[in-house]
């Protein structure tokens, strides 16, 4: 009696699962669908990185192997097992993906910091030179001036 309740729940975890896959876009690209995103790190375009899944593959319940179950999946502790090691399987390609896109995010995260900050160096050289200048040419005005009092 509690199998179809159990097998029912777990195809509808299944479902929210692919849901959620589908769902997780960000400006019309969806790493989890096989979406590839480009990163571009100069204004030439020589530096760049692109994040996707394995073999641009979707993960969702199908590609992890998460198939239906029917209440007689659930009857003998052979099909018990077998399930749990699909879903060990599934959990460990999700913990892959994730350890790659995470490492993506570090890369992309340091050159954003670099970027920032030789932003700020530039920037702060830039103010330099034009406070420099400003300098300069009051000096040089006030030698012009001193210069026409004294003939």
């Amino acid at each position: 009696m509690c199998a179809p309740t159990l097998a029912d729940q777990f195809n509808e975890l299944r479902d929210q699962l692919d849901k959620l896959s589908d769902d997780a876009s960000y400006n019309g690209i969806n790493l989890l669908r096989g979406d590839d995103l480009t990163i571009t790190f100069n204004e030439i375009g020589t530096s760049t990185i692109d994040i996707q899944t394995k073999d641009g593959e979707t993960i969702n319940a199908g590609t992890l192997g998460l198939a239906d179950i029917e209440a007689e999946d659930l009857d003998s502790d052979t099909n018990i097992d077998a399930l749990l090691t699909s879903v060990k399987d599934a959990i460990n390609t999700v913990r892959s993906q994730s350890s790659t896109f995470g490492s993506n995010l570090s890369v992309v995260e340091n050159r954003q910091d670099f970027t920032t900050a030789m932003m700020n160096t530039l920037e702060t050289g830039a103010d330099n030179l034009v406070l420099a200048d400003g300098n300069e040419e009051t000096a040089n005005m006030l030698a012009l001036q001193t210069r026409q009092q004294l003939s």
